[in-house]
């Protein structure tokens, strides 16, 4: 243990944001550089090394919270990232970017705040970084074996290192321009800026990770080719159909899927465009849709220079406290202010979209929505609480239903779907396709960051055991576990 009374002596700190009316007028990250790794020792030694620590558990990734925390305590920085690395290939994605199950899990968490382990994490690996503690672990030797890797996400990136580090020659196929998947264009640059993502590339080149971008296996490369060319293929192409709202005036101009408007905000970040097409500047923007995506359209929307912006959520307002359904060591459904709601706008529970008006030009005008209450389990209107607001821009991010169906990739690949949409697969992420494998959302379904590289480190398991006959590398994961996340 860190410090035996550590729990008892300090008190939960976070990391600070900077001050909203100058992170606005900007893309860069909200938090003020530096200021967490004066109060980091102290935030770690609350740690108090469980007997048994439930917060390996509430982590995808088991990783071992309680052993790079006395090491961040210590100050041991590069002991810690040693450790912080045994189980997560990018903890910098995760440390900025995960809701942290693994607080909701913590033992201290039950009755007084959990370990800050989440800033803990990111302080160990920028930290790693600034002392040239992360470099490239290219493999002793080639297993003469190669692997197609089909997405370049987190779940991509993580089977990818990890089968490259086995030995095997590995190509990431990516449709975009640059590398990264959703980290690059559907997490805003506020969030999470991208040259996290830019050394963690160069880092895998070292590596003998070869990088094909602008190429969409099922378009642009048929996938029956793909699968002769390579002894394996992984595919991590995520859960990319976004859900729709159809409603009467859905065709209207200026109603856009979420990954429609977040990609281009970050192009312009890119140096791609000057200004974004679908901009939310000077126009009232209503976001359907409460979680984290509706939250990265709110903070784009601020920083376009909105007149003002509303988000919409068809589910009640969640309570500040742990629900009796809820225990811990589960994930509860808890209220969240984000770093964008703290910039403005409005939050709207228990509201359903009936209908949009346009004007003469075929423009949207105005949302009108009605109060809901839920019976059956299912939202019923509640009589005379129609109303409209104004809405110049809207953003659809009500999550995603599946894998892309339409480019050709799973009729090419003669894959088998479950009954969610998702590519099915067995006890070691095969699919029903003989050296065709699958990690991430496009197996299991819209998810959280850290699942993803779980089962990206787990997929490659199962490949290097299909293409060696056994494998060494580690396996967080079965495609069935839920851990306490649920």
């Amino acid at each position: 243990m860190a410090d035996p009374k550590g729990f008892l002596n300090h008190e939960r700190e976070i990391a600070k944001t900077r001050p909203v009316e100058e992170r606005v007028k900007d893309w860069n990250e909200v938090y003020q550089p530096g200021s967490l790794l004066p109060i980091i020792s102290k935030q770690a030694s609350r740690c108090m090394d469980c007997g048994i620590p439930f917060c390996h558990n509430g982590c995808p990734l088991g990783n071992l919270i309680p052993e790079w925390n006395d090491y961040a305590y210590r100050e041991d920085w590069t002991e810690a990232s040693e450790r912080l690395h045994a189980t997560n290939n990018f903890p910098e994605f995760t440390g900025r970017l995960c809701p942290a199950p693994c607080e909701a899990a913590c033992v201290l968490g039950i009755n007084q705040p959990p370990v800050t382990i989440k800033n803990v994490e990111v302080s160990i690996i920028d930290k790693a970084w600034d002392n040239g503690d992360v470099t490239p672990q290219p493999p002793e030797r080639l297993s003469g074996k190669t692997v197609a890797v089909i997405g370049s996400g987190p779940a991509g990136l993580a089977a990818a290192q990890q089968l490259t580090r086995a030995g095997h020659t590995v190509a990431v196929y990516e449709r975009a321009d640059r590398i990264g998947g959703l980290l690059r264009y559907g997490i805003p640059e506020f969030k999470m800026e991208k040259r996290h993502i830019n050394r963690r590339i160069e880092q895998m080149r070292a590596e003998g990770t070869k990088f094909r971008t602008e190429v969409e296996i099922g378009r642009d490369l048929d996938a029956k080719k793909l699968r002769k060319r390579y002894d394996a293929v992984v595919i991590a192409a995520g859960a990319t159909t976004s859900r729709d709202l159809p409603v009467p005036g859905r065709e209207l101009n200026g109603i856009h899927f979420a990954m429609e408007y977040l990609p281009l905000a970050n192009k312009v970040q890119e140096g791609d465009l000057t200004v974004a097409p679908i901009s939310a500047e000077g126009k009232h923007v209503v976001v359907i849709g409460g979680g984290d995506t509706g939250a990265d359209c709110v903070g784009t929307a601020h920083r376009q220079g909105a007149a003002s912006v509303t988000q919409l959520e068809i589910m009640g307002k969640p309570g500040e406290e742990r629900n009796a359904n809820q225990p811990w060591p589960t994930f509860p459904m808890l209220y969240k202010v984000t770093s964008a709601h703290e910039e403005g706008g409005e939050r709207v529970y228990s509201v359903s979209t009936t209908h949009f008006e346009g004007d003469e030009d075929g423009n949207v005008q105005w949302l009108h929505l009605t109060e809901v209450e839920f019976k059956d389990g299912r939202p019923e209107p509640k009589p005379g609480t129609e109303r409209k607001i104004p809405a110049q821009l809207v953003t659809l991010a009500m999550g995603f239903t599946g894998t892309d169906q339409e480019n050709g990739l799973v009729e090419q690949f003669g894959l088998e779907l479950d009954q969610r949409g998702n590519v099915a697969r067995d006890g070691d992420f095969a699919t029903n396709v003989p050296g065709v494998f699958v990690a991430g959302d496009a197996g299991r379904g819209q998810s959280l960051i850290v699942w993803a590289i779980a089962e990206g480190r787990s997929a490659a398991k199962g490949v290097d055991r299909f293409l060696t006959g056994a494998s060494a590398l580690p396996a967080p994961i079965k495609p069935t576990d839920r851990a306490l996340t649920v």
